[in-house]
């Protein structure tokens, strides 16, 4: 879920990236063109209380690295590459002292930096001019792009099946029932958080959880009924709940099947996925109430590596240094997670409840986590290349 929106995430389909303009003025910076045509190149976005305004806030077209950092703003934690109502790249969670970044190929257009909370929250950012080259050129990137774009609406696929499942245990009353079709439906939208996250309210209309609506009247979605379920332990009035959450991910379904994806998006979104397990499951926020975590921490963690896997052959080729030790980190987080296997498990998940898991053992996944997404973190950079 974007807590008030996720990190480097997957974005829009390529073709908005491509073609969409931003909205209106808010900045009122003057167009400069700072880097060679068709060249692309670094922008910083420094986060204050005030805005995030990036340097340069005009580029030519190409691959774009967005370094953004964090020096004191405690209330200000993320910006975002807005390109109309679309967002194409973000990255979240920077608390201060820390930085970051996302990189993501545009072409010419009108665009906006994002930062919720600041003072001056929009900061027009432009690109000009005609890239000289595109990953469009490498076949191996278009085959990781269709590939992905494949495995996705897949999941999604299963996504509308499992949650009609739970749904309708939901609204027959079967408390047990709904219980165990919980689990399967949470894990199919895990694999593939980032790609919700890009259509407005949509991801928080499916995975909000109470925290993220100002009155307690419109909480919805996944945790809503998580929370009647495993809290409450009663579903009256969860009829409706069930069938706007059916609605929500049948609408995510249609829009993922016309969607299209950049190579340095699906590495964005592999880094998101990774910092999603480290902020929302190793924590255990985000299945507060069921305490499925590990469920959660799984369909992150696979979802991240198949995005990894598509990319492969291309960063095998660029950066083969960065693929091994990505591989190797993700072999150890897989290893970290082991010890909580467990058949049939609880609530049928292969699992343990994590509210079983101590702090200490918790620090450990962390550890382990962590590592992997700064590994992940260097992908996105090496495959624009």
């Amino acid at each position: 879920m974007r807590s008030t929106i996720g990190l480097t995430a997957i974005a829009a389909a390529a073709t908005l990236a491509l073609t969409a303009c931003g909205g209106s003025s808010t900045s009122g910076s003057a167009p400069q063109n700072n880097a060679p045509a068709g060249e692309g190149g670094d922008v910083t976005v420094a986060i204050t209380a005030d805005g995030c305004q990036p340097t340069p806030s005009s580029i030519s077209s190409g691959t774009v690295n967005f370094k953004v950092s964090n020096k004191d703003a405690g209330a200000v934690t993320e910006a975002e590459l807005m390109s109309g109502t679309q967002m194409l790249g973000e990255q979240e969670n920077l608390t201060p002292g820390l930085d970051g970044g996302f990189s993501l190929e545009l072409a010419k257009g009108d665009y906006q930096i994002y930062c919720p909370g600041a003072k001056q929250e929009k900061w027009d950012f432009h690109v000009t001019g005609q890239a000289s080259k595109s990953w469009k050129d490498n076949p191996a990137l278009v085959t990781a792009t269709t590939d992905y774009g494949k495995w996705v609406l897949d999941q999604v696929n299963q996504l509308v099946t499992s949650t009609q499942t739970f749904a309708d245990a939901v609204k027959a009353g079967d408390i047990a029932k709904a219980g165990v079709a919980y689990g399967p439906a949470r894990v199919f939208y895990e694999k593939v958080e980032p790609v919700a996250e890009i259509w407005g309210d949509l991801d928080k209309n499916i995975d909000g959880r109470a925290d993220d609506f100002d009155n307690p009247a419109d909480f919805k979605g996944f945790h809503r009924i998580e929370q009647a379920v495993f809290e409450a332990k009663k579903l009256d009035g969860m009829g409706p709940v069930a069938d706007e959450l059916v609605a929500n991910v049948t609408k995510l379904q249609q829009l993922v099947a016309k969607a299209g994806y950049q190579p340095a998006e699906i590495a964005n979104g592999a880094t998101e996925l990774v910092d999603e397990i480290q902020k929302s499951k190793v924590t255990g926020e985000e299945e507060r109430y069921s305490h499925i975590d590990l469920v959660d921490f799984k369909g992150n963690l696979d979802g991240s590596m198949e995005a990894f896997s598509v990319l492969l052959p291309a960063l095998q080729r660029n950066a083969p240094d960065v693929a091994k030790t990505v591989q190797d980190r993700a072999a150890a987080v897989s290893a970290a997670l082991k010890p909580y296997e467990q058949s049939p498990g609880y609530l049928n998940t292969g699992y343990v409840d994590y509210s079983t898991v101590t702090k200490d053992q918790q620090k450990v996944l962390s550890q382990a986590v962590n590592a992997l997404g700064e590994a992940m973190s260097q992908v996105a950079g090496k495959v624009a290349q």
